[in-house]
């Protein structure tokens, strides 16, 4: 098949977020200017480069008490966020915090989790998860948007710091089978690394 995004596609539901799959998930704590804390999960997220390690996320919509989702609004004015990666043993505490909650209600008391200090910024790190990467805002871009209600963005951040549980570092290497990061695929469906084979890079 073939369809035009801008044109009835007519199958059950958008494929797009389907075939772009699987997408890791970045799981974003920030603090407001008043010291409200913030924890909510992103999957349009991934790595963009290594020196210095960016990450980029995308935050489209709006609130439902209006205006732009807190976690936009939290790193605009901060210039701080927390990407605390998601395994498969959270997973059903990163859904709980995927919720459209009142402005007032904590996500990491909602989801039963623990808030741990970080080192160089000031929003908490989950602390029940296996990875975490420290970020300082760099900058913002205004994606293009068919619903004047609606505000597409793509935030990058610079990784200034990063944390690993010992727990899934074996012989010097991250075990992807303890880690099983897990991922967003389309619909309502996610997926956990679970088979992993290696191939090295041909040299020419």
């Amino acid at each position: 098949m073939f369809y035009k995004p801008s044109e009835p596609h007519g199958l059950k539901h958008g494929p797009f977020k389907a075939i772009v799959a699987p997408r890791p998930i970045g799981w974003i704590s920030t603090l407001a200017t008043d010291g409200t804390v913030n924890l909510a999960p992103f999957s349009f997220f991934n790595a963009m480069a290594e020196n210095p390690p960016i990450v980029a996320m995308g935050i489209n919509g709006t609130h439902s008490e209006g205006g732009a989702k807190d976690s936009l609004d939290n790193i605009e004015a901060t210039k701080e966020f927390v990407c605390n990666m998601v395994s498969y043993n959270l997973r059903e505490q990163m859904n709980l915090s995927s919720a459209m909650l009142p402005r007032s209600v904590d996500e990491f008391d909602y989801a039963g989790l623990t808030k741990e200090p970080s080192a160089l910024v000031k929003p908490p790190r989950v602390k029940e998860s296996f990875a975490h990467l420290e970020c300082i805002h760099h900058k913002t871009i205004i994606l293009p948007s068919h619903n004047p209600k609606v505000v597409n963005s793509m935030v990058l951040g610079e990784v200034v710091g990063i944390h690993i549980s010992d727990e899934i570092i074996v012989d010097g290497m991250i075990d992807m089978k303890k880690y099983q990061p897990l991922a967003r695929l389309g619909y309502m469906d996610y997926c956990h690394v679970e088979d992993i084979f290696s191939m090295d890079r041909p040299v020419v």
